[in-house]
């Protein structure tokens, strides 16, 4: 949501500047220098006013913009065995899913990955009110060593939704540049944290791509020691 006043009180200062010069200027013309001088130089000085909150206003909407960030997937572990687990994922409503969705995975390793395609606009872009864009890609599993990741068994699950009946910008942007210079970057973007019996994650969307976030104690224990 845009925040109103960085557009609308300057436009009304602007326009009470604007109405203050031109009363200025009849004045002057008219005969009464002393009063229209002082007019031109108020309605001047409302004008640099106006400017300074338009100024002030879009810092305060760029630095929301591009700060702001929202929840596209909540997941909760249930250890079955080693290096095993049951990963119950949440995702938020949607168009496709106006009630959201909760499904169920078999993970196998010691880290789970949530991967996602991101196009990730331009600041002036995001100051219009234009944030990233995501589609979740791929949920899976990852060993912490090499050699279990070459050798031990994997699981890897596809999160994308339908396309049916759907316009897909990601593709429409890569094969034909139809978003022009408010595209900043179609990429690919992932989260992964390591993975413990009753942890809960947050995973999040931001102008930048995906970060993970530990929302309970057990899944802050198994983060710790570097996992942010």
């Amino acid at each position: 949501m845009l925040v109103w006043w960085w557009w609308i009180l300057p436009a009304v200062i602007g326009v009470a500047g604007v109405v203050t010069l031109l009363a200025g200027l009849g004045a002057l013309f008219g005969g009464r220098p002393v009063s229209g001088l002082l007019r031109v130089i108020g309605g001047a000085g409302v004008g640099v006013l106006a400017g300074f909150v338009a100024l002030a206003g879009m810092n305060v909407q760029t630095y929301s913009r591009l700060t702001y960030e929202r929840p596209v997937a909540t997941i909760e572990l249930e250890q079955i065995g080693p290096q095993h687990f049951t990963a119950h994922v949440e995702l938020p409503a949607s168009p496709t899913q106006p009630d959201g969705s909760r499904q169920t995975y078999d993970i196998r390793g010691d880290e789970w990955r949530v991967e996602a395609r991101v196009l990730k606009w331009r600041p002036w872009a995001n100051v219009l009110g234009l944030d990233s864009q995501y589609q979740l890609d791929r949920l899976s599993g990852r060993y912490v060593t090499t050699e279990d990741e070459l050798n031990a068994e994997r699981s890897a699950y596809d999160l994308r939704p339908s396309s049916e009946n759907q316009v897909d910008l990601w593709a429409l942007g890569r094969r034909y540049d139809l978003l022009g210079q408010a595209v900043d970057s179609l990429y690919g973007s992932g989260a992964a944290m390591p993975m413990s019996d009753g942890a809960r994650y947050e995973v999040w969307i931001t102008q930048s791509g995906l970060i993970a976030r530990a929302v309970n104690p057990q899944a802050e224990t198994a983060s710790e020691g570097g996992w942010r």
